[in-house]
């Protein structure tokens, strides 16, 4: 494609450039937009408002963890209102005239114990000891693992362990346990090998209940996560089964392991642990703080400075850049495009047209005035395409002679000679 079929520019185009290193606006320092004083005033008070933000959310977020950490503890805490506690239990049993004492600590919970025949309701205890655990239970009258594991078990029930979980449907409790039968169904949850235990709520190759009883008391052991929780207690017979469990003597002993309750050398508590409760939420905080930080310093406010430049660039050499680029590009319609549309918008002034006149009517308007066929008209204007740099050429051509034709019928007096 050669350059020369470009349609040079009337007048010359000033180009903004950048100044040489050093140059600033006219007047050297006067041309800056402020001094510099009130600028980085402005930026220490917008960091300083965002450091006491953070101060205030972050006190108002311990608050708040404070107030209810009582209400946010561990699933199958007697203390927590939570889905996964067990507050409502705990309550029901005040209110048959039990008496609940919740320890976290096992010597407490022994001191208890051993001041009147009592229920021990003792979840899983990884920090304790096999040792720990059976001198616990040796101290209770009647002991109820609401989460028993395998070693629990066998410890407290030999020949019982874990043997999966049962369907989600209630099962009948097929057994001649008194709790069991005055409960009636439930959907025991996870079941266990029966051992030489009583069995209730049968489920494929384990029973959800198992109660061994003695002479001196006995044990029972029951997956209490889907029955106990404070979201599940009203379903099927789980209330009832609960309080007669745990009811058959005025005194409840619930222990709630604490990790800090260890006797093992290596029971080290974890970071997440030893982490209070609002060190998350105040994480949170941060990142979301450090992203709107990284947003507000990375836009531009406020509109460009404008400076005027010294730097003008030729029309002529626009033009042969433009050329060249449509050359290297090999695209001879699109610059067949920029030529058509600027010989249509001079046309269209020519012809008194408005300039929202279409590309037809200003063709079948320069036919009309130059008493050219309207369809050779449309072909120049708009249909023909130029599949190769002489044809862009030839276009070319036809174009300036057209726009020429139209010049000359409309002010035969400027034509040329």
């Amino acid at each position: 494609m050669s350059t020369a079929t470009a349609t040079p520019l009337e007048t010359s185009t000033p180009v903004p450039a950048s100044p040489p290193p050093g140059a600033g606006a006219p007047g050297g320092a006067s041309g800056r937009v402020g001094p510099a004083g009130p600028r980085r005033g402005r930026r220490i008070a917008a960091w300083v408002s965002i450091g006491l933000a953070l101060l205030v959310i972050g006190g108002i977020g311990g608050a708040a963890s404070a107030v209810n950490q009582w209400a946010q503890r561990d699933a199958l805490d007697p203390d927590s209102a939570g889905p996964g506690g067990t507050r409502a239990l705990a309550d029901i049993l005040r209110d048959h005239g039990v008496d609940v004492r919740v320890v976290r600590d096992r010597a407490a919970a022994s001191e208890v114990l051993g001041t009147a025949p009592a229920t021990l309701v003792l979840p899983d205890a990884p920090a304790l000891s096999d040792e720990a655990i059976a001198d616990l239970a040796a101290d209770a009258t009647d002991i109820v693992l609401i989460e028993p594991r395998a070693r629990t078990l066998d410890l407290l029930l030999p020949g019982s362990a874990p043997a999966g979980v049962a369907p989600d449907t209630a099962i009948e409790p097929d057994c001649d346990v008194d709790a069991a039968l005055r409960a009636g169904a439930v959907a025991p949850g996870a079941v266990y090998s029966t051992g030489d235990a009583a069995a209730c709520y049968p489920a494929d190759a384990g029973s959800g209940l198992l109660v061994r009883s003695a002479e001196d008391g006995r044990v029972a052991a029951i997956d209490a996560r889907p029955l106990f929780a404070n979201e599940h207690l009203a379903d099927n017979g789980n209330a009832a089964l609960a309080v007669n469990l745990l009811g058959r003597h005025p005194l409840v002993v619930w222990y709630v392991p604490n990790p800090g309750d260890t006797d093992l050398a290596n029971a080290n508590p974890s970071l997440g642990d030893l982490t209070p409760p609002w060190v998350s939420a105040v994480i949170v905080l941060l990142l979301i703080a450090g992203v709107a930080a990284g947003v507000w310093r990375g836009r531009r406010f406020g509109p460009l400075v404008a400076e005027t430049l010294p730097v003008t660039v030729r029309a002529s050499e626009t033009t042969e850049g433009r050329a060249r680029l449509y050359a290297r590009a090999g695209d001879p319609l699109h610059a067949a495009d920029r030529l058509r549309i600027g010989a249509l918008r001079r046309i269209a002034a020519l012809l008194g047209l408005g300039a929202n006149a279409a590309a037809p009517e200003i063709a079948d308007a320069a036919a009309g005035r130059t008493g050219l066929d309207r369809r050779i008209a449309r072909g120049i204007l708009i249909d023909d395409i130029p599949r190769s740099d002489a044809d862009l050429v030839a276009l070319s051509t036809r174009l300036r002679d057209l726009e020429d034709a139209v010049r000359t019928a409309v002010r035969p007096e400027r034509s040329p000679r």
